[in-house]
């Protein structure tokens, strides 16, 4: 190589060095290699570059500086040029580290990027404090091609072309420095190799630097010292790549790495041609110049200003010549308009002079065909439009308004204390007391008998249907002219300004048509006297020409008062107007709804009052008897008694030594038919408590405490469930062990419906829950009952020998989810209609106030594998209780993740449960994903609502050979329930928060 010659001689000859360059040592630091990418370029031999070893170290610095600089203060004070501060860069508005060179200003300032080499100038507020962590060397050096300098008496155009084809060697390029000297200011000198080829030489021969020339004194090759600053003004004004104007990527100073957080090399796709690049003139902005240049400052700077001052010419010239066009164009409209002017007064001037031949025949035209409108308008109504008809609603309304009877009143408070005297018999326990109370209560429903007929005496001798009816027909007629009325409170000023602005506009109106009526007087009278001026058998003594008047002012102001009536008759009220009567009108329909819903209610007192006026006659000074009931339970005793004692007679023949079949199957027969009465009776005995109950609560609070014999208040307490006529021996119960594992179950058939029988061991404590619990569930099944999506319960008993109660319901044998699942697997449609069942289960119970708390497969049944109903609980347990017992479906765990944090259960925890029993199927993801995952405020009722439910589904045929486990199903099913169980192990590992 060239470099490496050259240096061999001048070693020879001693101690030689270039100038202004320090001779190294002889130690490593000599013929040092670093590999360096170029980031900025000064002139065909100086060039900054950052060292592929310190990549990390930009996209650090950018990534403190994008989170400091933001919230750090604008520079106070003088400006420290040692210092080192941050920047925001003008084209991409990122910061990076830069040195302050040159106080332009008391605004601006030119500042180098240490990290990159190139200079821009600043605005002060563009320029903030960094910290003292990010105070450190710059990462980017400048180097100086070993060997080279720039001649003396290049030109600024082969200057610019110079550095153009260096900075396509090296810019953004992986090169090869081989450090041979430092200079004074701090100026790498290197031997560049990009590949196998020596940039330096690549320079020297495209004639844009020359070889220096050895001498043995320090100032050869020696670099102007001239004033930095200075150099680098003069630079910015040297055409140099701007970052935010490369074309294509070609600019040859630019940070790199900022966006993707890190420093990107392309090295093999880069031109290895060696061709110069080219740049758009208007890319060509900001550089700097070697400041070893000898280059004449003198010459570039008188270049420059010529280059300055033809640019400033030209763009004066091109703004004279837009003004010109302008000024052109302009001329050219007002000459447009000039003509349409002179065409528009010339076609003016036509018209009036045909205009004034028959000035008089126009005129008397115009005014004959408005007396024609005038007289039409005066043959229509305008009263609407001075709220004539506002004015009698509210006529009607203060003539025949319907207020409150005064019957109304007093039943109101007879009725109140009615109400309060049948609570205090209901709250008695004391027979004496009670008997008080109802003595009490009867002289007040003779008190309460004689206030209804008050009222209804009133009521049918005021007119309410007529009044009624008047008020709907003049409410629809003031809404079809008036259209939606406005919303707002009680106003006698609205009214009040009403009638103030109906009586001027009256008076306008009247004042208005008096002037018409005079104005056409005057001109009858004109035409009268006209007559005999150009009647010839007239006397010519009694004719004068002061006789015709001014006809010109007399039709003048005829025309005027005729056009005043009709724009008061014909153009549309004003806004001011129309407020006030929407105003009205609004205020009046208000009225009218305030006595209509007071009618509406006197009506609806009065019906009501006719029908208790019936039921009170039947109940008055009466006591309902319990004859029947007791009468029922006497018969009942008996048959219980009878049946007893053929069980009895059965086992004795069974047992016998030489049993009769015959004679044991007809005790069997009528053992059935026993067991039948015995039910038959029950069902009389429920429907007398339910007659019982229902006067108990409406007429005679007082049956509880005067039969307490009956059990009334147990039974109305269990909501009509409890029977204490029922026992366990009465069945003829088969065991059922398969699902005793946790309570006695047996199984019967009552009536021809097969039944089983739950047993729940019970105290004194828990006997009272237990009633409890099976009421509230058997109150929110009856409000729906066959819709409600629960498992009915048929009775409620509890055991006379043991400490068990018993509770009876349907049996649905191999009706639940799990023992489906295990035989033939429901398909989609199935599987939707079972789960759209669960969900109305679900929202009967959580609208009743009542958590399930128990919910897994083995209590959901599909009926006809197509109506989905929920099971009942365990009434001896607390929700709390219920809800700690660890299900399982598949190997997922129903208990949902809050309670597994120890907090309470709610209508969430049940819909989670809900959520693992609902089949995998593609199209109840979303459904899923909120009752598993997404649950903060989802209901039974939204799962109801959901859209999987509500769109029909494509019927599907199950295949009865599909044999599996109940989920996961296949193959695809596990990994769906792997997949929960991961999202559901996420969910339990989490910190998150779930809403109960």
């Amino acid at each position: 190589m060239w470099g490496q010659g050259h240096f061999s001689r001048a070693s020879a000859t001693g101690s030689v060095s270039f100038s202004g360059v320090v001779q190294m040592d002889e130690d490593t630091r000599y013929d040092k290699v670093e590999d360096v990418v170029g980031s900025h370029i000064e002139d065909a031999v100086t060039f900054w570059a950052q060292s592929i070893s310190r990549n990390e170290d930009i996209v650090k610095i950018g990534c403190s500086l994008s989170e400091v600089c933001p919230q750090a203060s604008s520079v106070l004070g003088n400006l420290d040029p040692k210092k080192i501060y941050g920047g925001l860069f003008s084209e991409d508005k990122c910061w990076y580290r830069c040195k302050v060179l040159k106080i332009i200003n008391d605004e601006k300032c030119l500042v180098r990027y240490i990290d990159y080499g190139n200079t821009e100038i600043l605005n002060r507020s563009d320029i903030v404090e960094i910290p003292l962590e990010l105070q450190f060397s710059s990462v980017a050096k400048k180097y100086k091609l070993w060997g080279l300098q720039i001649p003396s008496n290049q030109e600024v155009t082969q200057f610019d072309q110079g550095r153009t084809f260096l900075g396509s060697l090296i810019f953004e390029k992986e090169i090869k420095m081989k450090i041979k000297a430092t200079s004074q200011d701090g100026t790498v000198i290197a031997q560049a190799e990009y590949g196998s080829v020596d940039i330096g030489e690549e320079v020297f021969k495209k004639g844009f630097a020359e070889k220096c020339k050895l001498t043995s004194r320090t100032d050869n090759c020696e670099e102007n010292k001239s004033d930095p600053g200075q150099l680098v003004l003069r630079n910015l004004k040297s055409p140099i790549p701007l970052w935010g104007h490369r074309s294509n990527q070609s600019t040859f100073s630019r940070p790199k790495g900022r966006l993707s957080g890190k420093l990107t090399l392309d090295l093999k796709n880069e031109n290895d041609s060696g061709n110069p690049m080219t740049f758009p003139k208007e890319s060509l902005a900001v550089g700097d110049f070697n400041l070893g240049s000898n280059v004449s400052l003198a010459k570039i700077k008188q270049d420059q200003k010529l280059i300055e001052e033809n640019e400033k010419l030209k763009t004066e010239k091109d703004a004279l010549l837009e003004s010109y066009k302008a000024l052109e164009l302009k001329v050219e409209q007002i000459a447009q308009e000039l003509q349409q002017e002179k065409a528009a007064s010339v076609d003016l001037t036509h018209h009036l002079q045909s205009t004034l031949k028959n000035c008089i025949d126009t005129r008397m035209k115009n005014l004959a065909a408005k007396m024609k409108m005038l007289r039409e308008m005066r043959h229509v109504s305008i009263t609407f439009r001075f709220g004539n008809d506002l004015s009698e609603a509210i006529q009607v309304l203060d003539e025949g308004c319907f207020t409150t009877p005064v019957s109304l009143k007093g039943l109101e408070i007879m009725w109140a204390e009615y109400i309060l005297a049948q609570e205090k018999i209901k709250t008695c326990e004391n027979v004496n007391e009670g008997n008080i109370l109802i003595a009490q209560r009867n002289e007040m429903q003779q008190k309460l008998y004689m206030s209804v007929e008050d009222l209804i005496l009133e009521v049918d001798e005021s007119s309410l249907h007529k009044r009624l009816k008047t008020l709907q027909d003049l409410s629809a007629s003031l809404e079809a002219v008036y259209g939606q009325a406005r919303e707002g409170g009680n106003s006698d000023e609205i009214l009040k300004k009403f009638y103030d602005w109906k009586c001027d506009k009256r008076e306008e109106f009247t004042n208005v048509r008096s002037e018409t009526e005079a104005s056409l007087q005057r001109l009858v009278a004109w035409f009268q006297r006209t007559l005999k001026v150009f009647d010839l058998s007239v006397e010519e003594s009694l004719i004068s020409e002061d006789t015709i008047g001014n006809i010109d002012e007399i039709l003048e102001k005829t025309e005027s008062s005729v056009c005043k009536e009709l724009e008061i008759s014909l153009i549309d009220q004003g806004d001011g107007d129309k407020e006030i009567i929407l105003n009205t009108y609004s205020q009046i329909l208000q009225k009218i709804r305030s006595e209509e819903r007071l009618i509406t209610t006197v009506q609806a007192k009065y019906k009501d009052s006719i029908e208790f006026k019936q039921q009170l006659i039947e109940y008055l000074n009466k006591t309902p008897s319990v004859d029947h009931l007791l009468s029922i339970k006497k018969t009942l005793k008996s048959l219980k008694a009878q049946l007893r004692w053929k069980l009895v007679e059965k086992n004795n023949l069974e047992e016998s030594d030489d049993p009769d079949d015959s004679q044991i199957e007809k005790i069997k027969e009528e053992i059935t038919q026993l067991r039948n009465n015995v039910f038959q009776e029950i069902y009389y005995e429920r429907e007398e408590y339910e007659k019982l109950t229902s006067l108990a609560q409406k007429w005679f609070p007082e049956l509880p405490l005067l039969h307490p014999e009956i059990g009334l208040l147990k039974y109305m307490n269990s909501g009509g469930l409890l029977t204490m006529s029922l026992e366990r021996d009465l069945l003829d119960a088969e065991p059922m062990k398969e699902l005793s594992s946790k309570r006695p179950l047996v199984c019967s058939e009552v009536n021809g419906q097969i039944i089983l029988l739950k047993g729940y061991s019970v105290d004194v404590d828990t006997e009272a829950k237990v009633i409890e619990r099976a009421a509230a569930y058997h109150r929110a099944w009856k409000e729906a009952e066959e819709e409600s999506g629960l498992l009915p319960l048929i009775f409620l008993f509890l055991c006379k020998s043991d400490p068990m109660a018993y509770v009876m319901a349907p049996y649905y044998p191999r009706a639940n989810l799990s023992a489906i699942q295990a035989s033939m697997p429901l398909n989609s449609e199935e599987a939707l209609k079972v789960m759209k069942g669960v969900a109305q289960g679900l929202h009967t119970l959580h609208k009743a106030d009542i958590i399930h708390g128990s919910l897994h497969q083995n209590n959901v049944f599909a009926l006809n594998r197509e109506q989905g109903i929920v099971g009942d609980y365990d009434f001896t347990k607390s929700v709390s209780q219920r809800a700690s017992v660890n299900m399982m479906v598949g190997d997922l765990s129903l208990i949902s993740p809050e309670l597994k944090m120890g907090k309470p259960a709610s209508p969430s925890s049940d819909l989670y449960a809900y959520g693992c029993l609902l089949l995998w199927d593609e199209k109840v993801k979303s459904l899923l994903c909120s009752l598993i995952y997404y649950r903060s405020s989802i209901t039974a009722e939204q799962v109801l609502n959901a859209e999987c439910f509500l769109i029909p589904k494509e019927k599907s045929v199950p295949n009865p050979e599909k044999v599996t486990e109940y989920i996961p199903y296949k193959k695809e099913e596990e990994i769906k329930t792997e997949n929960f169980n991961k999202c559901m192990e996420k969910t339990r590992n989490s910190e998150a928060n779930f809403d109960c």
